[in-house]
Order: structure tokens, then sequence, then C-alpha cells
């Protein structure tokens, strides 16, 4: 993967947070998905659909789009107007009651959302393992907190992220909540390099949201957090 190949669509528009296309760039080159054009993605928390684009383009395999914020209807109309409306279809659903069919997906990726809905044990076991294939691959690429603040997210982050704060995790803490499932071949969870890189770029936006963020960075964001990466393996 390039990332230069997708600059053109990165904007104040299509991101939502620190950019997911150089999220999605690191845990692309770190596990590389293997795909037929027959295989299905589920990109869990879309967004815009930024990511459903790179997907598509990079593995060749059909995509679902489901992200519960936007609507179907307007991603429907970005896939269209980039040129893979036939290949990525949106969705929006929450990830707590999805309705997809049993072991309908080679991969599930999700960037920079699945804080927000799967932080507790128990989940990925109960609400993402049954809609995965045998020897499907999870990519997971969130913002947490670092190791070695693990336990504070309330006092380091609460000025910045308010009742949000505690979905911050570390990657240790992360591991352990995916669990140790006995259909799970490999979980890997770790501190990602690419954090300057996505925060300055979602800077560079300007957008209201990337100005109010900015201000915290230096004070809590750099010292104290980490993009987490996560990689699973189905057996």
């Amino acid at each position: 993967m390039h990332f230069s190949d997708y600059a053109r669509y990165i904007s104040a528009e299509t991101l939502m947070g620190p950019n997911s296309v150089r999220i999605l760039e690191e845990l692309f080159r770190k596990y590389p998905l293997q795909l037929a054009a027959e295989d299905q993605v589920l990109d869990l928390g879309c967004g815009t659909g930024l990511t459903s684009l790179v997907i598509a383009k990079e593995t060749g395999a059909k995509v679902c789009a489901n992200d519960l914020w936007i609507g179907a209807e307007e991603n429907a109309r970005r896939f269209k107007d980039w040129g893979v409306g036939q290949q990525v279809t949106p969705s929006c659903e929450d990830a707590n009651d999805l309705s997809f069919d049993k072991k309908q997906f080679q991969a599930l990726v999700s960037v920079d959302s699945y804080h927000y809905f799967a932080g507790e044990p128990g989940f990925f076991e109960n609400k993402i393992l049954p809609f995965l294939n045998n020897k499907a691959e999870v990519l997971i690429g969130v913002p947490g907190i670092k190791d070695t603040f693990e336990g504070r997210s309330d006092e380091l982050l609460s000025a910045w992220l308010g009742d949000e704060s505690y979905m911050f995790k570390s990657p240790k803490l992360w591991k352990e909540i995916i669990g140790s499932h006995g259909s799970l071949e490999k979980v890997e969870t770790w501190e990602m390099e690419c954090f300057d890189n996505a925060w300055s770029e979602w800077f560079a936006t300007n957008h209201e949201y990337a100005l109010g963020d900015k201000r915290y960075f230096e004070t809590m964001i750099k010292p104290y957090t980490c993009f987490v990466g996560i990689y699973v393996k189905i057996r």
C-alpha cells in the first residue's frame, strides 16, 4: 500500500479524527490481507467510508462498510463517486446487534472506532466472532493509553475526553479484553508507529474538532496516549 495513492481523498470532510488511512497503512504493512475477489471484509465503524475505499482498492475483496453514525445512503453516494460503488456495500447497524450471516467475513477491519463499543471482555467472542469465517483475520487500530499509564485514563485524560476517557485502554489490556477463546489462533497488540503522522495530518485539516484536540496535544495526548494495533487470527 502506498499512502500517497489516497492523499487526494483525505480532507476535513472525510476524516473524523487522526488520519485513518495512515493507521490502516501501518496495519496493512504489518499484516497484509491476502484476499480473493469473492471474499468479504467487514469495515466496522467505517465513518465516511475512507477506510472502506482503501480496503477495497488494496485487497480487491468485497467490503461491507458499516457505521452507526453515518447513514448508508450518504456513504453510498461517496462510494459511487469514488468508483467503488459495485464493490463496497454500506450499512448502518449497531455493532452490538449486527444482522450479517454467520461466518460471512474472511476479514474484519476497524479503525478508530472499536473502543466506542467493544471495551468489555466477551464482546469479541459474542458479538464479532460468530460472523468470522475459519482462518479469518482481524485488524484493529484504536486510540489508547500507554501501558505505563494503564488505569489512569480518568486522571490523566478527563480534561480532554470528559466522560469518554475510560475508553482509552493500553495495548496490554486490549489483549486481555479480546481474550483467549479456543477459536483464536493468535492475538497480538502493540503501540503503533504512525502516531505523530496521523495526528499532524488531522490537525492540518483545520477541522473544528481537530483544533480542539490540538490544544491538548502537548500536555495530554502526546505524553500519555498512543494508537493501539490489534491483530487476531481465527483458527
